[in-house]
């Protein structure tokens, strides 16, 4: 019995949703810091971005690893 359909489907839907509530996540705090301290919003727009590109990042490894799967690379 193959498991790659289902392991690929496993990799990429569990990816995915990390991968969107680390997002979400960063994102609440970074408007939460925001309100709280508007003059900090240089330091604050760079810091969420490199973290939240880290967060897409995991999403992103997620498909390809769901894709070798499916592909009977893996």
């Amino acid at each position: 019995m193959d498991f790659g359909p289902l392991g690929a489907g496993l990799a990429v839907g569990l990816a995915g949703v990390g991968a969107g509530i680390g997002i979400g996540i960063g994102l609440r705090g970074a408007m939460e810091a925001l309100g709280r301290n508007p003059d900090a919003e240089n330091a604050i727009r760079t810091t969420m971005i490199i973290g939240l590109g880290m967060a897409e990042a995991i999403g992103i490894y997620g498909f390809l690893i769901g894709l070798f799967l499916a592909l009977g690379l893996g």
